[in-house]
C-alpha cells in the first residue's frame, strides 16, 4: 500500500486525491490534483509531473495519455500523476506563482515560506519523498520552442539508464539549478529526468507522441509495465555541452534553421534586419552540432538569445 494525501491507495487501484494547498483570497481552496496508480506488484515508484511553470502544458496532455494506458492489475510498482503542480500559474496562463516566483527555483521549500516555497515543500513531503524515480515534464518558455530533448545527469549510472530508455531525440548531461524540484531529489539519491520540447501555451503532437512514449519506455527498463514496440524509434544523440547563439544587433529575425537541423560551424542561421531591409546582420551559428531551441518571436533585441545548439564533437557526443 502507498499513502499519498492522508489517503492509503491499496495494490491494484487507482485513485484520484486532491491535496488541499491554500485558498485564494476569495477562499476558494485550491488543491494540488494528483493520480495514484498502484500496481498488483511491488516496485519502483515513479513520480510524472508537469506544469511547474503554469504555461508549460505540453506535459498535462503526456500525463493524461500516459494514465490512459497503464491498468493497475498489469502495473508492477507505483505510478504518482501530477499534472498541474504549478496550479496558480496554470489558471492564469502564466509561467510564475501570483507573486512572480519562479516554482522551479523554491524547492525543497520550507512550510513556513513564501507560496511558492510552501507549494515545494507540500509537493516534496507527498510526492518526492514516497518515489524511487521522477520525471519532470517542461516546455521551452519566453516565445521559444524546444527540439525533445532530455536534460539528466548522465554521470549517475541509474539516471544515465533511464535518460537512454527514454530515448529522447537529444540528450544532454546537464547539471541542476539551484531550487531547482531536480536539484532536491537529486540530494535525497532520486534519479529525476527532465524532458524539454514545443512551447509555452501550446500543444505540440511530435513532443506530446515523444514524451508518452518515452515515459511509457522507462516503464518497461523499470520493469514497471510491459515494454511497448515503436515503430521507427528516433536515433539518441548524447551531448555534454550546448550554446545559445546570440542576437549582435536589435531588429526583425528571418531564420534559415529549423529544429533537429544539424548545423556547422559559422553556418548562416539567419538575417537580422530592420523593417525595410536596408541594413542586414547575419546570425552565425558559433560551433557545430544540432538545433535544440529556435526563438519564435521575430522581433529580437541586442542580447536576445536565438538558436540554441548542442555542440558536437568527436569528445563530447555519441550517439545510443
Amino acid at each position: 500500500m502507498i499513502e499519498i494525501g492522508g489517503l492509503i491507495i491499496p495494490p491494484a487501484q487507482r485513485q484520484r486525491i486532491e491535496i488541499p494547498v491554500a485558498r485564494l483570497p476569495t477562499q476558494t481552496l485550491i488543491t494540488l490534483p494528483v493520480t495514484v496508480i498502484n500496481g498488483s506488484h511491488t516496485g519502483p515508484i515513479l513520480w510524472l509531473s508537469a506544469a511547474i511553470h503554469g504555461d508549460e502544458i505540453n506535459g498535462v496532455e503526456i500525463i493524461r495519455q500516459v494514465l490512459q494506458k497503464i491498468s493497475p492489475s498489469l502495473l508492477r510498482g507505483t505510478i504518482i500523476a501530477v499534472p498541474i503542480v504549478n496550479i496558480f500559474g496554470f489558471i492564469e496562463q502564466s509561467r510564475y506563482l501570483p507573486d512572480r516566483r519562479d516554482l522551479n527555483r523554491s524547492f525543497p521549500g520550507s512550510n513556513r515560506g513564501s507560496l511558492g516555497s510552501r507549494l515545494a515543500h507540500l509537493f516534496m513531503a507527498e510526492i518526492v519523498s514516497k518515489s524511487t524515480h521522477g520525471i519532470d515534464l517542461h516546455t521551452a518558455s519566453d516565445h521559444r520552442k524546444n527540439l525533445p530533448q532530455i536534460r539528466a545527469n548522465l554521470h549517475d549510472s541509474r539516471t544515465y539508464e533511464c535518460a537512454k530508455a527514454f530515448a529522447a531525440p537529444v540528450t544532454i548531461h546537464s547539471q541542476t539549478r539551484d531550487g531547482s524540484l531536480r536539484e532536491a531529489a537529486t540530494k535525497r539519491g532520486i534519479p529525476v529526468l527532465l524532458y524539454e520540447a514545443g512551447e509555452a501555451l501550446r500543444f505540440d503532437e511530435n513532443a506530446i507522441k515523444v514524451g508518452v512514449e518515452g515515459i511509457m519506455q522507462v516503464m518497461g527498463a523499470l520493469n514497471m509495465y510491459q515494454q511497448e514496440t515503436y515503430i521507427d524509434p528516433q536515433p539518441t544523440v548524447q551531448v555534454y555541452e550546448t550554446k545559445w547563439v546570440r542576437a549582435s544587433s536589435s531588429g526583425i529575425l528571418r531564420l534559415y534553421v529549423k529544429l533537429g537541423q544539424k548545423v556547422t560551424k559559422k553556418q548562416v542561421l539567419g538575417i537580422i534586419s530592420d523593417a525595410f531591409g536596408e541594413k542586414n546582420t547575419t546570425v552565425n551559428a558559433s560551433c557545430a552540432g544540432i538545433v535544440i531551441g529556435s526563438l519564435q518571436n521575430p522581433l529580437v533585441n541586442q542580447g536576445d538569445a536565438i538558436v540554441h545548439i548542442a555542440v558536437l564533437s568527436a569528445t563530447n557526443s555519441q550517439k545510443a
